[in-house]
C-alpha cells in the first residue's frame, strides 16, 4: 500500500463498498462515491493494485487525457479521509474494485492502516439481487459482525451461509481485531438490475444516516430514483409475465410488511426530516 498521508482524525469511522460481487446495480460504491462528491476529502492511500488484482479480470482501461495523450488507468483501491461539518466524528471512505487475489493480506493492510488512525467503526455496503419489486422501497438490512454487537446495534446476526465477498472477508478480519463492524445490504430487484440503481443508492444513504445519526445532502437523488422507478415500470409493462410476476411480488412484499414495520419506518422518516430541519436552521 502506498500511504501519502497520516492525517489527524476525530474517532473515525471507516465505510467500505466495492465494485463487483458485493455491488449488484453498483448501489453500494455510488453511495460512497455521493459522500465524496459532498464533503473535503484527502486521499491518503491507495492498494498496489499488482499484488492484488487478476488483470485478466478486471482489465486497466485506456482513456485519452487532456492533451489528447492516451494512458492507462490500473484497477485499484482508494482511501479518503472525509471531514463531514458539523459531524463531531470523521470518515475514512475505502472504495474499488474487489481483488482477484490474496483477500487475507488486501484486508489487513487497510485494516492496519484503520487502526492506525484509531478507526473505532467499520461500515461495509453492499448490494445483492432479489425477489423485491421496484415499486416498493428498496430493502435494506443491517448486520452486525457478531452476537455482542448484534445486540449493541439491536439487530439479528445474519443467517447466511455459502461463498462470500470481500465484505464478508473485512467483518471477519474485524472480529479478530476486536474492531466494531457492521455491514448495510440492500436488495435490488433482479428483473432490472442494470446499473446504477440510484433507488438502491438513495435506501443505502438513508440507512447510513439513521444508523451514523448524521445529516446527508441527497442531491439528485431522490429525483433519479424516482426516474430510475418510472422507466423500470415502463420496461415491465411492455411484456405481460414479468408485469404478473411484479404483481405477484407487490402482493407477497405488502402481505409481509406488518403495521409495527409501517410505523418504525415513519418514526425514521421523521427523524431524518427533524435532523436535516435542524441542520437548515444553523
Amino acid at each position: 500500500m502506498e500511504i501519502y498521508s497520516l492525517p489527524s482524525l476525530r474517532d473515525p469511522i471507516l465505510l467500505a463498498a466495492f465494485q463487483g460481487w458485493n455491488d449488484a446495480g453498483e448501489a453500494a460504491s455510488k453511495a460512497l462515491d455521493h459522500l465524496l462528491s459532498l464533503w473535503p476529502s484527502q486521499l491518503i492511500a491507495e492498494v498496489e493494485s499488482e499484488d492484488f488484482y487478476d488483470y485478466q479480470v478486471n482489465r486497466p482501461q485506456v482513456f485519452l487525457d487532456e492533451d489528447g495523450e492516451r494512458e492507462l488507468s490500473w484497477p485499484t483501491t482508494t482511501i479518503h479521509a472525509v471531514n463531514v461539518p458539523e459531524y463531531d466524528r470523521d470518515l475514512i471512505i475505502v472504495t474499488g474494485v474487489e481483488p482477484s487475489m490474496r483477500w487475507r493480506s488486501f484486508v489487513g493492510e487497510i485494516l492496519s492502516l484503520g487502526e492506525d488512525l484509531n478507526i473505532s467503526l467499520v461500515v461495509s455496503l453492499g448490494s445483492l439481487l432479489a425477489d423485491v419489486p421496484h415499486t416498493r422501497p428498496i430493502p435494506v438490512t443491517l448486520s452486525a459482525a457478531n452476537t455482542a454487537l448484534a445486540k449493541k446495534f439491536g439487530v439479528e446476526m445474519s443467517r447466511y451461509e455459502g461463498p462470500t465477498g470481500i465484505l464478508g472477508a473485512i467483518q471477519d478480519s474485524c472480529n479478530a481485531r476486536d474492531i466494531d463492524s457492521v455491514s448495510l445490504w440492500a436488495a435490488i430487484p433482479h428483473y432490472v438490475s442494470a446499473p446504477p440503481c440510484p433507488k438502491a443508492t438513495l435506501a443505502l444513504i438513508n440507512h447510513l444516516e439513521d444508523l451514523l445519526q448524521i445529516n446527508i445532502d441527497e442531491g439528485e437523488l431522490a429525483d433519479d430514483a424516482r426516474a430510475w422507478e418510472l422507466g423500470a415500470t415502463q420496461i415491465t409493462q411492455e411484456d405481460s409475465e414479468i408485469s404478473e410476476y411484479v404483481q405477484s411480488l407487490e402482493e407477497s412484499k405488502d402481505a409481509a410488511d406488518l403495521p409495527e414495520a409501517s410505523g418504525e419506518s415513519i418514526a425514521r422518516e421523521f427523524e431524518r426530516y427533524l435532523r436535516h430541519r435542524g441542520e437548515e436552521k444553523k
